[in-house]
This record gives structure tokens, C-alpha cells and sequence, in this order.
């Protein structure tokens, strides 16, 4: 069975450069992914599936997205109409509503990777500022006979090389 590799993005805010660094860097994954405040056009995102965020004004970005990846069904979402004080809780039960056992989703600018009631819930953080103080960041995901395996991934703009593990 052939390995997928989706990038998995969220919160740039109209920064462009982050973005065009991924992209670069991983020119031959399968997705990217990206979970809404890109504050850009559609036509700046070309490759990524895209959700809406709370500071997306474009309506061309739907405010869920399902994806059929390999043998999973992954729930797109920003997340900022779901996390009621940080529980993850709701957005497990949506993931269940829409027949999806992964959630991607972004608006808090942390890191998260974790599973709540048997669903996998994945927050890249921002790869333009993180709240919690660390390096902005972004998720390598790879899926391979059918199980999941995550990355973190940090980003710094303008460094060489860009991205570090």
C-alpha cells in the first residue's frame, strides 16, 4: 500500500511566505491541508484544500470540509464555533456526526495532537505565530497501512534550510 503524505498548514494570516516555504519544501505530498485565517484569496492557495476561519472575509471557503484520505476520513474545520474553553470534546462529537475519525483544526495557535473518544484530533498550531510561545509550526502527516503517524514540524522564516523537525 502506497504511503500518503498530507502538510497539514493553519493560521498564516495573510503571510505568504510561510506558505510558498511548505510548498517548497514538500513538493510532492499527496495534500495540503489548511485550516482557515489564511486571510488570503483562493487564487493565493492554489494546492490546498481550505476551510474558513474567523478571519477569512473570502466566501469561497466552505466552513467544513470532509476528505477521503487512504482508509480515513478526515473533518476539516477552523474550530473557533467548537472549542468551547480549549475541550476538545465537540469537536470529537462533530467528527462522529460526519462519519469522520480525524478532525483537523486550527484557531488556537497551539500544537495539538491528541485522541478524545476514538477520534484524532490535529491542530498544527500557526506557522506565523504560536500563542504558547514556541516556534510557529506546521504537521507532516503520513499514512501508511492504514495508520497514522504525525510530525511537528517548526518553521522560521527566512532561515536555511527553512524547516526543521
Amino acid at each position: 500500500m502506497k504511503t500518503i503524505r498530507v502538510i497539514l498548514v493553519s493560521d498564516n494570516h495573510g503571510q505568504e511566505e510561510p506558505l510558498q516555504d511548505v510548498r517548497a519544501a514538500y513538493p510532492h505530498a499527496d495534500f495540503y491541508l489548511h485550516c482557515g485565517d489564511s486571510e488570503m484569496p483562493r487564487q493565493m492557495l492554489d494546492g490546498f484544500a481550505c476551510v474558513r476561519g474567523n478571519n477569512d472575509y473570502y466566501d469561497e471557503y466552505p466552513m467544513m470540509l470532509t476528505l477521503d484520505i487512504g482508509t480515513h476520513r478526515f473533518l476539516m474545520i477552523h474550530g473557533h464555533r467548537n472549542l468551547w474553553f480549549m475541550d476538545p470534546t465537540p469537536l470529537a462529537a462533530l467528527a462522529r456526526q460526519q462519519h469522520c475519525d480525524v478532525v483537523c483544526f486550527g484557531h488556537t495557535h497551539v500544537y495539538y495532537d491528541e485522541t478524545v473518544d476514538g477520534i484524532r484530533l490535529l491542530n498544527p498550531g500557526s506557522i506565523w505565530r504560536n500563542r504558547d510561545g514556541s516556534i510557529p509550526s506546521f504537521m507532516d502527516i503520513t499514512i501508511s497501512d492504514g495508520r497514522i503517524h504525525v510530525q511537528r514540524m517548526n518553521y522560521r522564516i527566512g532561515a536555511d534550510p527553512c524547516i526543521w523537525k
